[in-house]
């Protein structure tokens, strides 16, 4: 699935954490990675990465080290597109400040352009761990058949003991449930049929998909979906969360928020892009 891995990595005291995640999923996808530092290349810092690898990275010969100087987010992306990388993996904070927000951290102006699926990692660990408890975005949009698709398959590969695919009830059906002259009962069964519909969707797509080995719960839930995504992955303490990505964002759509924006802002969780 993932043949080619990348991880952009910088001297900071979370790279080792980093290389250890990068380095579990190249054994899952038996892949290449590949390691991208962008800025200038010293005796101490490759004697620093060496010493990493050694401890991590069993089979030197399928890790490979870049070394560019630029500008840190076109020269991720380029690099990515010239090595046809399949998932590249990234480091970020778990909240942004309004700063880093508005400005566009190095993180977010590569999840944007990317041209491969992108692994965000919030809390990245030295002893690493499988992930556990899945949430999947089954928002009836464009991209979510392959996002539940790729998304099952990356389940499959990490053995998830819990999938979660989470869609809504839109906001203008519930509206219509509630609204006019309609008995209690009749509003409550306006509101049971938006669910089930809602449900045949994700289930007409899993019917045609593999699910073996996989527990999965179809989720419901009312209201704006990015904000509902959010707060189911806390409310189960979800330790990935798997969407697709639209479209490119603009300046204006961080002005005015866009729903993967508001996302990206606090990660709840760790975060996988499908492109």
């Amino acid at each position: 699935m993932y043949s080619k891995v990348a991880l952009a990595i910088a001297f900071s005291p979370r790279m080792e954490a980093l290389i250890a995640e990068a380095r579990r999923l190249i054994g899952i996808f038996q892949g290449e990675l590949v390691l991208i530092h962008v800025g200038v290349k010293t005796p101490e810092l490759e004697s620093n990465l060496e010493q990493i690898l050694q401890r991590h990275c069993a089979d030197l010969g399928r890790v490979k080290t870049i070394w560019k100087e630029g500008k840190a987010a076109k020269t991720i992306l380029k690099t990515c597109e010239e090595e046809q990388i399949n998932l590249l993996v990234l480091g970020a904070l778990k909240k942004e400040g309004l700063f880093t927000y508005y400005l566009g951290s190095v993180a977010r102006k590569v999840i944007r352009k990317s041209p491969c699926s992108v692994l965000t990692l919030i809390d990245p660990k030295v002893e690493t761990t499988r992930f556990s408890k899945v949430v999947i975005n089954g928002t009836k949009l464009e991209v979510t058949p392959r996002v539940i698709e790729k998304g099952l398959k990356f389940c499959q590969a990490e053995e998830a003991s819990q999938v979660h695919i989470l869609n809504e009830i839109k906001l203008y059906g519930l509206q219509m449930a509630t609204a006019g002259e309609g008995s209690e009962d009749e509003v409550s069964n306006t509101r049971r049929k938006l669910v089930q519909e809602e449900i045949r969707y994700v289930q007409e797509i899993l019917d045609g998909l593999d699910q073996s080995g996989l527990k999965i719960n179809i989720k419901i839930t009312a209201g704006k979906w990015a904000v509902e995504l959010v707060r189911y992955c806390e409310s189960i303490n979800a330790d990935l969360l798997i969407m697709g990505d639209e479209n490119g964002y603009t300046f204006i759509d961080r002005l005015f928020p866009h729903d993967l924006e508001e996302i990206l802002s606090e990660l709840p969780c760790n975060l996988l892009i499908v492109k």
